[in-house]
């Protein structure tokens, strides 16, 4: 098989700002090319914490109007206390407090280890009307060993100061009762206030481990 050798200055490797690179067919191979939809923001990495919390402008994070669409990735998050709940909840004054009024609503598919029981259903625990409380993205994970919680969180313009602020979640959990647990749920926090911060927790005890990364979506 030939092998064909290519001078080190035949390809030109000079990018716009902003701009990144891409192969093409030209002779020299490359071309610029706009940053990927979805940028990685933020990783959290939990070690026996109480919570992780996302803050606009503190440590790298950004939640502000730079992007429309906003992604936590839930990802092998273990809890230190059996049979809780995995919730979050936002902020409107970088994380002094969290309690903003949302509603909420939720559904669950389970399935049994053992073969022995399975449904789908619609879950009021997971319900708020204009309540404060953090929202359950899932129900009472277990703390065995190999046992964790993974998912997803979408929040919507999280910095708009005319809407509401839309959420949707989708999360899969070890029941500590060794269930799987397929968790939906969706809703939106009732204020016209920007959203400025974000705080994950379990409902009693630490998070033991796990990560939670946060990405921006561009509209375009």
């Amino acid at each position: 098989m030939a092998l064909t050798k290519f001078n080190f200055n035949s390809f030109d490797l000079t990018t716009a700002a902003s701009k990144g690179l891409a192969f093409n067919s030209s002779a020299n191979g490359f071309e610029t090319a706009a940053e990927g939809s979805m940028t990685l923001i933020k990783t959290l990495t939990a070690s026996s914490s109480a919570n992780l919390s996302f803050v606009d402008g503190s440590s790298d994070v950004v939640l502000d109007n730079t992007y429309p669409v906003y992604l936590f990735k839930i990802i092998n998050c273990h809890p230190a206390t059996d049979e809780v709940d995995f919730s979050f909840q936002g902020s409107t004054n970088t994380g002094s407090s969290y309690g903003v009024t949302m509603t909420s609503t939720g559904f669950t598919a389970y399935h049994n280890e053992g073969g022995s029981g399975q449904g789908v259903g619609y879950e009021s625990q997971l319900d708020q009307a204009n309540g404060t409380g953090f929202h359950q993205l899932s129900y009472d994970t277990s703390n065995d060993n190999d046992h964790v919680i993974n998912g997803e969180l979408f929040l919507f313009n999280p910095s708009s100061t005319t809407f509401v602020k839309h959420f949707i979640a989708r999360t899969s959990n070890n029941h500590y009762n060794n269930y799987e647990l397929d968790t939906g749920s969706a809703g939106y926090f009732n204020t016209t206030s920007a959203i400025d911060a974000i705080q994950f927790k379990f409902s009693s005890g630490n998070i033991d481990a796990g990560t939670i990364k946060l990405y921006g979506i561009k509209d375009s």
